[in-house]
């Protein structure tokens, strides 16, 4: 599965909005090694660097597009190709950040908190997901993924991973002294035609897309978007309002 950063910056401050709402509630003053794991083209890295200008900071993705994004972004981080899944730091951190990537995570039950291990005592580990699953974006993408005309060739594109506060709470509050865990849902305001459809494109629809070529891709496409038009209609003025709900976890070691 690939990334194209162009098409996920064209929301890009509704995307970055998040990213500062949960960096406001980290309690952290002069965390000397940060990171933020699935930095993308370095948008929330740049709001970690400029709270912290004397930090070591380090942004980690999988997407060589994004991170050659990021590197281009001028933000001053040391830039980290790699596997989440799969990463082992030699030496704990003060804050691991990460804005919205964990949906894109399987086994999570052993994986936050094993993130969580990689934290100093005292540090933190914050992050965000969206947890939008059942609205109409998401609940009309797989009406039509399962529509008999290409539903074969979607059974194995899956969708992201839902977030759960209790759950997350359960995981984490081991290893923790505390939790601050909240959800908050953005009314979006978006322009042109579309616009709900150019959104999930950067995010959740990329695995069904790619599933797809030519004809059936551009089929499905047409049916989704007249799904999605029909949901979220153009208002009098031209926007279409899109309200779109995040789940936030700040946890600081024991």
């Amino acid at each position: 599965m690939t990334w194209n950063p162009a098409t996920y910056l064209a929301f890009g401050g509704q995307r970055t909005r998040p990213a500062a709402d949960l960096l406001a509630r980290v309690p952290l003053q002069n965390p000397g090694q940060v990171i933020d794991l699935g930095c993308g083209p370095g948008n929330s890295t740049g709001w970690l660097a400029a709270r912290w200008p004397n930090a070591r900071l380090e942004g980690f993705d999988s997407s060589p597009a994004m991170l050659e994004q990021a590197k281009a972004s001028g933000v001053p981080a040391n830039w980290i190709l790699g596997d989440i899944a799969a990463w082992n730091p030699d030496a704990p951190y003060d804050l691991i950040y990460s804005n919205a990537t964990f949906q894109w995570l399987t086994d999570q039950a052993a994986l936050l908190p094993r993130l969580l291990s990689f934290v100093r005592p005292d540090g933190v580990f914050a992050f965000q997901v969206p947890v939008n699953f059942d609205a109409p974006s998401h609940a009309l993408m797989r009406e039509t993924a399962n529509d008999p005309r290409w539903k074969a060739k979607l059974a194995n594109a899956r969708e992201t991973e839902r977030g759960d506060a209790a759950v997350y709470y359960d995981w984490l509050k081991p290893q923790a002294v505390t939790l601050d865990i909240w959800e908050t849902e953005y009314l979006q305001v978006l322009e042109g035609e579309d616009a709900v459809y150019r959104w999930i494109s950067g995010t959740g629809l990329r695995p069904f897309v790619q599933a797809l070529e030519g004809a059936d891709r551009e089929t499905f496409i047409a049916a989704y978007k007249e799904k999605l038009n029909a949901a979220y209609p153009r208002r009098a003025d031209g926007t279409t309002l899109f309200p779109f709900q995040r789940l936030f976890v700040v946890a600081v070691k024991a």
